[in-house]
């Protein structure tokens, strides 16, 4: 394979694992060199600003964690969202040339065929059928003044546990023992 380089990938194109969807729903299609900032803008434009109910984040592949990263800041940027998640694999043709082709012949081609991993992720504002496969209920919400010691509030920073007083900088008090030049007293405090 050292004397082939990849020249072409293609996707094979699957309908969409969900039934029912309105025929205007957004696909957000995560490949490997998105970038996640541009993928949000736009899904968060499409939610908040056009009113959409539903969207679908799909990817394949290496992108599969990215496309999980898109829907986990949705869900708490937006909140109470249901989700419903299908993994399936996907076929992916690659198409191989021939760097060092025969000085007789055309260059020869190999077309590789891979099943790699792909994931669809619905979410939707709409109240989803629970019974389904990989349903996932909103999180719940917690208001404002509620004490969320003990568990990750949505959209705020876990809290930082109180501190250990072993770990907090100590002074340390050096005794000198009786000897014919000390006092017998305390020498003095040194940080640690």
């Amino acid at each position: 394979m050292e004397n082939f380089r990849k020249v072409r990938t293609s996707e094979e194109e699957m309908p969409l694992p969900f039934s029912d969807l309105p025929p205007d729903v957004v696909e957000m299609k995560v490949k490997e060199g998105s970038k996640i900032r541009n993928l949000m803008n736009f899904a968060m434009a499409q939610m908040e600003l056009k009113g959409r109910r539903q969207i679908v984040f799909s990817g394949c592949g290496r992108a599969v964690t990215k496309t999980i990263t898109c829907v986990e800041i949705m869900k708490r940027k937006l909140g109470g969202l249901h989700q419903v998640t299908k993994v399936r694999y996907k076929t992916v043709l690659e198409v191989w040339e021939n760097q060092d082709p025969p000085p007789d012949g055309p260059a020869q081609n190999l077309t590789v065929h891979k099943n790699v991993p792909s994931i669809c992720i619905l979410l939707s504002r709409d109240p989803l059928d629970p019974n389904q496969t990989g349903y996932q209920p909103p999180e719940p919400r917690h208001e404002a003044g509620e004490d969320t010691s003990g568990s990750c509030a949505k959209g705020l920073k876990r809290p930082l546990p109180p501190p250990h007083k072993e770990l907090l900088p100590k002074k340390l008090q050096v005794q000198v023992s009786d000897s014919p030049r000390g006092s017998g007293t305390t020498a003095g405090q040194l940080d640690h």
